[in-house]
């Protein structure tokens, strides 16, 4: 049992890494299992097809961001502005770092794959969606909780936080595309006018 399973996450590894890289369509089951270092039956006993195995890579790839996310999130002693910030401030880490590792910016895993696959096979487009609602959705809970403070005046806090995520998205795209995450650092005072945040609350999250 540990073998099999050991091996399985070889090739979610393996898998991961490669999409990361490369992206799915090039993609073939045996350039996935040389990765891993596993025989290509083991690849079948694991995953039906390799669409099967990319639902599960966005799983194992969702399980960990949606606890990043949560941390930087999490309900603690900082207010809900400043929460939203440490969000951002992980995000461009997160890639800095990855760029230090092997030389270019990766982006962001989702919107790669949406941008490749979302019209081509609808199980993964489904998924993705369900990925981006749920992001959209822990955003929400920060930004209600900013506007019954009175730290932001938006209307309608659910269209906020689908524009902040977009926003997210698509400066990590960039970033991508001039692998440069400098790209990133102009977000924070574009989502604060973005929310109508107020000039008191403004500065004290910009310090």
């Amino acid at each position: 049992m540990g073998r099999t399973s050991d091996a399985k996450e070889k090739i979610l590894d393996a898998a991961h890494s490669l999409i990361e890289l490369r992206g799915y369509s090039a993609l073939g089951v045996a350039e996935i299992c040389k990765a891993a270092g596993v025989p290509k039956g083991s690849f079948y006993y694991f995953f039906e097809s390799k669409e099967a195995l990319a639902l599960a890579v966005l799983d194992e790839h969702w399980q960990t961001q949606r606890d990043d996310w949560a941390r930087a999130l999490q309900d603690d002693d900082a207010e809900p502005l400043s929460r939203l910030r440490r969000l951002f401030e992980q995000t461009q880490a997160g890639l800095r770092a990855g760029q230090q590792s092997c030389g270019t910016v990766s982006g962001c895993m989702f919107g790669n794959l949406t941008l490749e696959l979302s019209n081509q096979t609808e199980p993964i487009r489904a998924r993705l969606q369900q990925i981006f609602d749920a992001q959209v959705e822990m955003v929400d809970t920060v930004i209600t909780e900013a506007r019954e403070r009175g730290e932001v005046t938006v209307a309608d806090t659910g269209d906020a936080a689908r524009s902040v995520v977009a926003q997210l998205e698509g400066q990590v795209l960039f970033a991508k595309l001039y692998n440069n995450t400098r790209h990133l650092e102009a977000l924070w005072d574009n989502c604060l006018a973005l929310l109508s945040a107020r000039p008191t609350d403004m500065a004290a999250v910009s310090s």
